[in-house]
């Protein structure tokens, strides 16, 4: 008897916590990077789609290096293809330090950057593909452990 009640108990109560659960309102993947040198040739992709066109969303770049990363900012390339168009690609130089310390949440000797890409904005509802190449002078990249994308609603 006393295994039928727990048994209930523990359907119930799982039953309650799904039910309160709702959907997370963004999307993130992050890619590790071989041996932790980026190549310029390897360029993560990133697929997601919007269902809810009604609200903004925020793009972010999600970067991680250790404390061994040589330079204080990052060049990339970003490209971009929205539902029913073509791809289109845009620049940036993110800054990862100023002078004093890395911009950055860090553990240990591992830094986690979460870059705003663009300010919050409507997007149309579909399935969209980015694809990241980092464009440094140097190549391979060293010290680069992962790179992902973030979608949040605003």
């Amino acid at each position: 008897m006393n295994l039928f009640k727990t048994c209930s108990l523990v359907l119930v109560l799982s039953t309650l916590l799904l039910a309160s659960c709702t959907s997370i309102d963004l999307y993130e993947k992050n890619v590790t990077i071989p041996g932790f040198k980026w190549e310029s040739s390897f360029r993560p992709e990133f697929t997601f789609t919007i269902k809810d066109a009604s609200t903004p969303y925020q793009l972010f770049l999600v970067l991680r290096h250790n404390e061994k990363y040589s330079y204080n900012n990052i060049w990339i390339n970003l490209y971009s293809q929205p539902p029913g168009d073509t791809m289109h690609k845009a620049a940036f130089e993110l800054q990862l330090a100023n002078n004093e310390k890395w911009l950055a949440s860090g553990m240990d000797d591992i830094y986690e950057h979460r870059i705003k890409l663009t300010d919050p904005q409507y997007l149309r509802a579909g399935v969209y593909h980015f694809r990241v190449e980092q464009i440094m002078r140097e190549d391979p990249l060293e010290n680069v452990m992962n790179v992902g994308l973030r979608v949040e609603k605003k």
